[in-house]
């Protein structure tokens, strides 16, 4: 496999219009369309922003950390958000280096853990997230909480 260049990718930048292509694109149906206004509007805040996986130049994969998720939870922060890798891609271990970068990023500003939720049991476990508990998402369906420490 090419080299997998990891970027945070900044407003206003030609690299934002590539990420912003990249999801309008995706076949992730269920965040597309928050994705895509949360890109178009820049609705980032304070240290809240998206990475790239990038191949050859391309945009393959990425994940956003942010302070709010699906979740009526304020208390609970940063979250490990938006993962996504092409199908094309899938199996290269890309997810697992997003999700590091985005780490490496909460630690250098001050974080010291991060969370992750999902329906997935085993995943997240791989990458050093322990299951915390079951949580009711703002669609009232249950996930659930990973973290990990950094």
């Amino acid at each position: 496999m090419e080299a997998i260049e990891l970027q945070k990718v900044d407003k206003g930048t030609p690299l934002a219009d590539d990420l912003l292509r990249f999801v309008e694109n995706f076949s992730w149906m269920d965040v597309k369309e928050h994705t895509v206004r949360l890109l178009q509007n820049w609705e980032f805040e304070e240290w809240e922003t998206p990475f790239a996986a990038i191949v050859n130049g391309r945009i393959v994969g990425m994940v956003t950390i942010m302070k709010t998720d699906y979740y009526p939870l304020p208390e609970i922060f940063p979250w490990i958000s938006t993962l996504f890798v092409s199908e094309e891609y899938r199996g290269n271990r890309i997810s697992e280096k997003l999700i590091e970068f985005a780490n490496q990023y909460a630690k250098a500003i001050g974080f010291m853990n991060t969370y992750i939720p999902t329906d997935h049991i085993g995943l997240y476990e791989k990458y050093g997230y322990h299951y915390v508990k079951d949580i009711v998402n703002y669609g009232n369906g249950t996930d659930r909480l990973y973290v990990k420490e950094l």
